[in-house]
């Protein structure tokens, strides 16, 4: 199957995107660390723009099975604290693979540390064809590196797969000047360059994240995933979160 070039639909504004999800997301309510009916919504999401033609590569955190700095705090040493939150990325991954198949959406799930049983060594050429190829690429394990978060992972692949934008899916609608569930006076953005949004210090990503994009130039959208149709929102250019650009 070949990929419908996003320029065919009028409707499309980003042909290749790299959707960034923390583990959380996919906790919902409940206790479950993986809850189905979070887990279909999502997916839906990634289809819908699938459908459209858009090129799209997904980042999976893995803090709703187990986080390193979490780890740290219980006793566990920071770097093996690290390795086994990627490891909980990949549970992740794979679950998001079988709900995405389920769905019709080819899907392949790349791992910055090789378990050939489980999932492909990241291979960046590989990952290109896969796009080109239509299929949905999950890319799991990190950098593969311990002190770096899948916020540097989404940054750093978004960089090397030439990426339109990031899609930062969170539980908030976009980026404050403040907390906004500590101040009701905070102020939406609806855009914001890096340089402001670094005077501000505003918490968008991690300093090595937002750094790659600010070097890279590449655009980090952040909106709030439970809109049913947030991602196709944001990738057909509707009014949807904040944008932090160039």
């Amino acid at each position: 199957m070949t990929v419908t070039p996003a320029s065919a639909s009028p409707t499309v504004k980003y042909k290749r995107i790299v959707l960034k999800l923390s583990g959380e997301v996919l906790r919902g309510k409940g206790s479950d660390p993986l809850d189905p009916k979070v887990l279909e919504h999502v997916c839906s999401q990634v289809k819908e723009i699938h459908d459209l033609g858009v090129q799209v590569c997904v980042v999976i955190g893995g803090g709703n099975i187990f986080r390193g700095l979490q780890g740290e705090k219980r006793g566990v040493d920071r770097t093996t604290g690290d390795y086994m939150g990627m490891l909980a990325t990949v549970i992740n991954g794979l679950a998001i693979m079988d709900s995405l198949e389920k769905m019709g959406v080819t899907t392949r799930v790349q791992s910055a540390i090789p378990m050939n049983q489980v999932a492909e060594p990241f291979i960046l050429r590989r990952a290109m064809r896969h796009l080109e190829k239509g299929r949905v690429v999950i890319f799991v394990a990190g950098t593969g590196n311990p002190y770096f978060s899948t916020d540097t992972t989404a940054a750093l692949r978004a960089s090397e797969m030439g990426a339109n934008v990031i899609f930062k899916a969170t539980k908030v609608d976009g980026i404050y000047d403040k907390d906004p569930k500590k101040f009701p006076d905070a102020v939406k953005y609806d855009e914001i360059t890096f340089i402001d949004a670094l005077r501000q210090r505003l918490n968008v990503m991690d300093s090595t994240a937002f750094s790659l994009c600010l070097d890279n130039n590449v655009p980090i959208l952040v909106f709030d995933l439970n809109d049913p149709h947030a991602i196709q929102k944001a990738v057909t250019g509707q009014k949807v979160g904040t944008l932090v650009h160039g």
